[in-house]
């Protein structure tokens, strides 16, 4: 048997040579944040349920499909479609084809409901004569174009 200068032990054998590494941390991939490629939204992984459950106020059993995580820097953010919330980049557009369409076919119309719209928008839109116009934001966005209400850190 030799120890090498790295902690290594090498058992040499007549049939085999068995090379033992230093002991890795549990989390072999390393921390969820900082990562460039989790900066857009997926799944929630299983080292973060339990933090996901506690920011939503959830079962952690029944976090599921609309459960999305991103990072911001070293901070992971969770969001939760729930009640038909955007997870994904807000809709910025002024002009919505669908929005446009819906105030000639409802002349009278003052509103334009969500389910023409999209809830990815982060305007109030009314009809004027037949054309759709964008009015107040009613929804921040942070700094990566998220709706800033939807998404929580995960402490």
């Amino acid at each position: 048997m030799r120890i090498t200068a790295n902690g290594a032990v090498l058992l040499l054998g007549a049939l085999a040579v068995i090379v033992v590494a230093p002991a890795r941390p549990a989390a072999a991939d390393g921390p969820y944040c900082p990562d460039r490629a989790h900066t857009n939204p997926g799944k929630v992984p299983a080292d973060l349920m339990a933090a996901f459950a506690t920011a939503f106020k959830l079962d952690a059993n029944s976090v599921g499909g609309g459960a999305f995580v991103r990072c911001v820097g070293p901070k992971a953010m969770g969001c939760y479609t729930g009640a038909n919330l955007n997870c994904f980049k807000a809709d910025t557009r002024r002009m919505l084809p669908g929005a446009t369409a819906w105030c000639r076919d409802n002349p009278g119309s003052t509103g334009i409901p969500m389910a023409v719209t999209g809830h990815a928008t982060i305007y109030e839109w009314s009809c004027e004569g037949g054309r759709a116009v964008a009015g107040k934001i009613v929804s921040a966005m942070d700094p990566q174009g998220y709706e800033a209400d939807n998404w929580k850190e995960l402490r």
